[in-house]
C-alpha cells in the first residue's frame, strides 16, 4: 500500500484506528492489515517535507504533565490517583493556578519520569 495524498493519509489513520479498536491480539489477518497500514503511514511521513513530524517539547511543567498523561493514555482523574493528589488540585496545577509541592515533584519524577532538572527549572 502506498499513500500519496493527505486525504489518503487521513483515511489510513482512520482505518488503523478502527483496527486497533478491535481485538487484534488473536487475529493474525487483522494484525497484518494494521502493520501494513502503519508501515504505509510511516513511509508517507518520511516522504512528506518536514517529516517525520516532531512536536515541540513542552516548556512548562503543566504542559509536560499533560504530555505524560496523554502518552500513558490516562484520564485526568486516573493521573490524580497515580500521583496521589485530589483531582481538583491536579486541575489547578495543570491550569497554572497552583504550584507543585516538593512531595508532588518527587512523584512526578518517580511516576512520570519527568527529569528533576525540568521540574526545578519550570516549577
Amino acid at each position: 500500500m502506498i499513500i500519496n495524498t493527505p486525504q489518503e493519509y487521513r483515511e489510513a489513520f482512520r482505518q488503523l484506528d478502527e483496527l486497533i479498536a478491535q481485538d487484534i491480539d488473536n487475529n493474525p489477518p487483522l494484525q497484518g492489515s494494521a502493520r501494513a497500514l502503519a508501515e504505509a503511514i510511516q513511509e508517507y511521513e518520511i516522504r512528506v517535507e518536514g517529516a517525520p513530524f516532531v512536536l515541540p517539547k513542552p516548556t512548562t511543567l503543566p504542559a509536560m504533565i499533560e504530555l505524560k498523561r496523554q502518552q500513558r493514555q490516562l484520564k485526568q482523574k486516573d493521573l490524580a490517583q497515580l500521583l496521589e493528589v485530589p483531582a481538583g488540585r491536579l486541575s489547578q496545577i495543570l491550569s497554572g493556578k497552583r504550584r507543585v509541592t516538593m512531595d508532588l515533584a518527587k512523584k512526578l519524577y518517580e511516576r512520570l519520569d519527568i527529569s528533576p532538572e525540568f521540574i526545578l527549572k519550570t516549577a
